[in-house]
């Protein structure tokens, strides 16, 4: 039965590392966007490093701006503008605030009306 149990876990587990190491990915219109975070793995209270890829990005503007909240919670305002580093990528840097509720979920949505505003959902360390 333990055995069972590990087998279960285990696309759950590569899953995970595939996504920590890779970044996480949306489909948004033609858009496919690519958000990594460093350093891994992403704590709160940190400095971090917000890294967007947009292909194509033709017509995307100089700057874009994130938006990092919590589902369900409200934590006040807490925004990372990103700034074109070459063609299709993005770089800003910021801050995931602790919660005091101990949750570890977030959602960063990029609000950009070209890219129709689209999120990811991040597990964020303690």
């Amino acid at each position: 039965m333990v055995f069972r149990r590990q087998i279960n876990w285990l696309p759950v587990l590569l899953l995970t590392a595939f996504l920590l190491f890779l970044g996480s990915r949306v489909m948004a219109g033609d858009h496919s966007i690519t958000l990594n975070i460093e350093p891994k793995p992403v704590k709160a209270m940190k400095d971090l490093t917000f890294i967007l890829k947009v292909t194509p990005c033709d017509k995307l503007p100089d700057k874009l701006l994130l938006d990092l909240s919590m589902p369900g919670m409200q934590m006040g305002k807490n925004q990372v503008t990103l700034f074109k580093k070459n063609a299709c990528l993005y770089e800003g840097k910021g801050i995931i605030v602790r919660c005091m509720s101990k949750r570890t979920l977030w959602q960063v949505k990029i609000l950009s009306d070209e890219l129709k505003n689209p999120a990811f959902t991040i597990n964020v360390r303690d």
